[in-house]
């Protein structure tokens, strides 16, 4: 089977008719995203790395997935740090059972898996899970312009009472 076949059967041109106006909270991501990727670790000190961010119609058009490398693949070897390092995908999903998107994230590089809903807070998409601790997550889509935005991770060890930031990407739209 060609990459080519393979591809054909996953990407879709548009979003299902099924998804009406559900499909407008993430169709605006359609496309690709050059990303300045910072990362705040434990120790207190800040990682920053360039990132490539695709998203696409997927499945006939009922999901979004994306793909997402930092760093980009310009700036990656064989010996690229495992830390913070992302090459990973997302697959969203509209569930018309609980009538809001499901998230599942993967990344191969550090074994990542996560899973939260998603739903529009004001002018932002906040997606909200628990870690395999328990802790709470939080991944904000916020600051969304047509060609720009900025994401960010939190994470919550007490049970939502103070959160620490993990993450900030601030993406700008390819030309």
């Amino acid at each position: 089977m060609s990459t080519q076949t393979f591809a054909s059967a996953v990407i879709s041109p548009s979003p299902s008719d099924e998804l009406g106006e559900h499909a407008a909270l993430y169709a605006w991501l359609i496309g690709g995203w050059s990303v300045r990727a910072v990362d705040y670790l434990a120790d207190k000190t800040t990682m920053e790395t360039r990132g490539e961010w695709y998203f696409s119609w997927v499945l006939e058009g009922r999901a979004v997935q994306d793909v997402w490398i930092a760093p980009s693949r310009d700036e990656r070897t064989k010996d690229t740090s495992k830390v913070r390092n992302r090459y990973g995908s997302t697959i969203r999903m509209f569930d018309p059972q609980i009538k809001q998107w499901v998230v599942y994230w993967f990344n191969p590089v550090s074994g990542a898996t996560d899973r939260l809903i998603a739903m529009k807070v004001g002018l932002d998409i906040v997606q909200s899970g628990a870690d395999s601790d328990a802790n709470l997550m939080r991944w904000v889509f916020t600051n969304i312009q047509a060609d720009s935005f900025r994401w960010y991770a939190e994470r919550s060890f007490d049970q939502g009472s103070t959160w620490v930031l993990e993450a900030d990407f601030f993406g700008t739209r390819m030309k």
